[in-house]
């Protein structure tokens, strides 16, 4: 089951490598964070912002490149947790049919940001992180 949730917090450190980004269940109490680079945190940030650049970065470009190919991201699920790691899928239409890509949730969401649109997590993705 997919539980929907919000960007709630972006935590922006320059004086550190990884930053993070928490995640918080849009009905409930729930929430994690996760660790992402410096790169990925401003792209969000930049996306969230509305800043557009003379150029597009990696972000705009995807998003770019779906809609020049006749698609439009539906969602963006965080779908397992392995070894500490999460995992994310970016799920586009394209006409009839649904394409599913496998990403990075850092890049997933810095897509999304820019989209809006919805983000989900698996319910067993949850359910690992209250796992002691």
């Amino acid at each position: 089951m997919e539980i929907t949730v919000e960007l709630s917090q972006i935590l922006i450190n320059e004086a550190a490598d990884q930053q993070v980004i928490v995640l918080k269940e849009t009905n409930g109490d729930r929430s994690f964070p996760i660790v992402i680079g410096m790169s990925e945190i401003l792209a969000i940030d930049r996306r969230l912002k509305g800043i557009e650049l003379p150029r597009p970065l990696t972000h705009d470009l995807l998003a770019n490149t779906i809609e020049q190919l006749s698609g439009r991201v539906e969602k963006i699920v965080i779908n397992d947790l392995r070894d500490h790691t999460f995992y994310a899928v970016i799920h586009i239409q394209q006409g009839k049919k649904r394409v599913e890509v496998d990403s990075r949730p850092s890049d997933a969401i810095g897509l999304a940001a820019g989209l809006n649109v919805p983000l989900f997590v698996e319910e067993r993705v949850f359910d690992q992180l209250e796992e002691p």
